[in-house]
């Protein structure tokens, strides 16, 4: 009888083991006992799987601090990934040397351990393999590790693993620059470094529009034919209010972190939205949808221009957006009142021959009652010539001490009281973007300065009153098909 049961054991564990070999979850179990499941951990183990089963070649995991981001990707992924593909490289980084190794000896002693053994029998660790931050397997895989700046010459990854690549020092100190020398690094270096077919990993806590998540996910937008990532977002909190991991952090905890920092930092590292509305001037919400498929009649339409200087990778964009005043009744009076309409926005980056012919172009097609620029950089060369061109252009100039947060903030009642609209379009979501990241989160506020120049024309001129302002009725001054 204890032979019959010494067998029955020792097939479950030939089972286990089978399954911890296909299964990351079932893996985890094993070598790690103490760990708290929770539902967040499946979809990150389903990423993983299909990296290193499937066809999932490039995967992007954001994630809220403490919830076993780096367990999973940095000490557990790599080891799973070399026991099934005993052959293969990995190339494993963190934001400084010294983390990064430090996740290559857990992994290191992982591989050397006998709960390993009972998973992958026949793999182990080379027998002259030391080094916590670079070893080998014993067929002839390569474990390496490596902070941000360091160089990757000689090295090729079939999985390349990217965990926390900014720090917490770096992200504080409120400096684009501190994002885009990681992006250049990993463009300049790890990317050029892969093997063919291999496999990227990138699992991070947000910070900025322009940390290396940021970057990756506008390049695949501006670049199909480059990279394509698989992007999972896991909030601390979802969006019905209950932690994504009740197991171990319950939503009173939780809820002490979130009194405790910035609105900002919470919406950024806890609940991966570097331009929550919480931390935002004009919230989306604040914004009105215009359903059909096109636009009121309008009674006053205004163009205006943010301008920059040159066309060069690290320039500014000139903007311009297009805005209508179109008059509906009011839901508490019957009374007509003034709406106002985002019509038409984009922003490019253009030296000033093209600049100025766009801008011609812009007004011959809209016919704009007010074309507003403002006089700065390319903007007073450019008020100069479509002057000389006919156009009546309306020159803006800020007043000193007047910065672009006192402008946003000027205008964000207008948002607040349901008088601004956007039409479902996709130039429409890129300047709800913008105003949703500003100030600080988003990478470019073009679109916010040429939409507040406009607004604040608006409402200086006396079009778009509010309810604080007055409650007398309007009446429409004229009126113009666009569409």
């Amino acid at each position: 009888m204890a032979d019959i049961l010494d067998i029955l054991d020792r097939l479950g564990e030939v089972r286990s083991a089978n399954k911890a070999r296909v299964s990351f979850l079932d893996f985890v179990h094993m070598v790690w006992p103490a760990f708290i499941h929770g539902n967040h951990h499946q979809i990150v183990a389903e990423i993983f799987e299909g990296l290193v089963h499937g066809d999932k070649s490039r995967a992007i995991i954001n994630m809220a601090p403490r919830h076993t981001k780096s367990e999973f990707a940095s000490y557990l992924l790599p080891a799973w990934f070399l026991g099934n593909y005993p052959d293969k490289k990995v190339i494993q980084t963190a934001h400084t040397a010294e983390l990064a190794v430090g996740f290559g000896r857990k992994v290191r002693n992982l591989v050397g351990s006998e709960d390993y053994r009972k998973v992958f029998p026949n793999v182990a660790l080379q027998s002259d393999s030391k080094a916590a931050g670079r070893w080998s397997t014993n067929h002839g895989g390569e474990y390496f590790a490596i902070g941000v700046g360091g160089a990757v010459t000689g090295k090729g990854a079939d999985l390349f693993i990217l965990d926390d690549v900014h720090s917490e020092q770096e992200a504080q100190q409120g400096n684009p620059e501190v994002f885009d020398r990681v992006y250049e690094w990993y463009t300049s270096g790890p990317r050029q470094r892969l093997q063919p077919k291999a496999r990227i990993c990138v699992v991070q806590t947000r910070w900025s529009q322009r940390d290396l998540t940021g970057r990756l996910v506008k390049d695949m937008v501006e670049r199909p034919d480059g990279d394509q990532w698989e992007v999972v977002e896991l909030p601390a909190i979802l969006e019905n209010g209950e932690p994504t991991w009740p197991e171990f952090w319950s939503k009173e905890e939780l809820g002490k972190i979130k009194a405790a920092i910035p609105a900002p930092k919470w919406s950024a590292q806890y609940q991966q939205d570097p331009t929550s509305d919480e931390s935002a001037i004009v919230k989306r919400g604040w914004w009105k949808r215009w359903d059909p498929e096109n636009p009121p009649s309008c009674e006053f339409v205004i163009q205006s221009w943010d301008t920059a200087f040159l066309k060069t990778q690290r320039s500014d964009y000139s903007a311009c957006t297009t805005w209508g005043v179109f008059y509906a009744e009011s839901g508490e009076t019957g009374k007509l009142k003034p709406n106002v309409i985002l019509l038409n926005a984009f922003q490019e980056r253009m030296e000033f021959p093209e600049l100025k012919e766009r801008a011609f172009d812009e007004y011959k097609r809209w016919n704009p009652d007010a074309f507003i620029v403002e006089a700065k950089a390319a903007g007073t060369p450019l008020i100069f010539e479509l002057r000389q061109r006919g156009i009546p252009v309306s020159e803006y100039s800020p007043s000193r001490g007047n910065d672009k947060v006192a402008r946003v903030n000027a205008v964000a009642d207008m948002f607040s009281s349901g008088t601004v609209w956007a039409p479902n379009r996709r130039f429409a979501e890129e300047v709800i973007e913008q105003f949703a990241g500003f100030p600080g989160a988003a990478a470019h506020d073009d679109l916010v300065d040429s939409s507040t120049q406009a607004l604040l024309r608006f409402r200086q001129g006396g079009f778009v009153p509010l309810h604080s302002d007055e409650d007398d009725d309007f009446t429409p001054k004229r009126k113009v098909e666009y569409y």
